[in-house]
């Protein structure tokens, strides 16, 4: 396995656009941390970001992993343009004449996609621990260490998004239109939830039907966290409104992302294998 990896990281580290990318992404999940100095100052308007609680343990593991996520599609291009140049430059043809499996090669793509899921995963779990510890009210290690399964979740879900870039670029072998595929998906998902919601289901029952979808599944493993600010809690109470939210993250949804996860790399081997290269 480390040889796999090994190989694939030599390739990525050759390429100059790859490089870029992986070092603009990980210097964007950085830049979260620019957040809190953030300062608003107008007249007798004072605002601090930081201040509002966004960086309170057990908060920020919710607040981080979402925003973060964001950026996942830094790496998307760099998975999906990792394919598209192992066809171009004829790479995987001298991998399997050097001996290399189609099964090794599909296994070493996928290493690589946990690679990047979990080395993402402890970068955010550092940034957001030193901004805690810099700016949270609460200290207390019972609290530091609650809500931690946001960072499972975050980890999750890149690697059934980067798994979904995997087999796109496998399918469609150029990177320009598998990127163009990924859109078009978000798209149809979009499209096929308001057809449900107009003709079939209310709101909660088609919310539960698009949980079964990718990129739903994938977006539904955390849920937006700014509705749980007590900024926002209090101005949704002066207008007699209360926010009743779960915010937890629920086994099933890892599962059926793990699931889709599974999914993407059996297919993306099933076409290698079936493929005349």
């Amino acid at each position: 396995m480390v040889r796999l990896l090994n190989i694939e990281f030599i390739k990525l580290w050759n390429n100059r656009a790859s490089k870029i990318l992986i070092l603009a992404y990980f210097i964007l999940l950085t830049s979260i941390a620019l957040i809190a100095a953030i300062k608003f100052d107008i007249g007798p308007v004072k605002f601090h970001l930081a201040e509002q609680g966004i960086f309170n343990f057990p908060y920020i593991w919710h607040f981080n992993t979402f925003i973060t996520a964001i950026f996942k599609l830094f790496l998307a291009i760099v998975i999906v343009s990792m394919m598209a140049n192992e066809y171009s430059n004829k790479t995987i043809k001298q991998n399997l004449i050097d001996g290399l499996s189609k099964k090794e090669f599909i296994l070493s793509k996928f290493l690589t996609v946990i690679s990047f899921a979990a080395i993402s995963t402890v970068f955010v779990f550092v940034v957001s621990m030193i901004l805690g510890l810099v700016y949270s009210d609460y200290n207390e290690l019972s609290i530091i260490f609650s809500d931690l399964e946001f960072l499972l979740a975050f980890f999750v879900k890149l690697v059934g998004f980067f798994s979904f870039c995997l087999f796109l670029g496998i399918f469609v072998k150029r990177s320009a239109f598998a990127l163009g595929f990924l859109i078009l998906w978000q798209i149809f998902e979009g499209f096929v939830r308001g057809m449900i919601r107009w003709k079939l289901l209310d709101g909660t029952d088609t919310d539960r039907v698009m949980a079964f979808f990718p990129l739903n599944a994938m977006f539904n493993l955390i849920d937006e966290p700014f509705s749980r600010l007590s900024a926002v809690q209090n101005v949704a109470s002066q207008i007699g409104e209360k926010i009743e939210l779960d915010y937890a993250v629920h086994w099933y949804e890892i599962l059926i992302v793990l699931v889709w996860t599974a999914i993407f790399i059996y297919l993306s081997y099933a076409l290698l294998k079936k493929r005349d290269l």
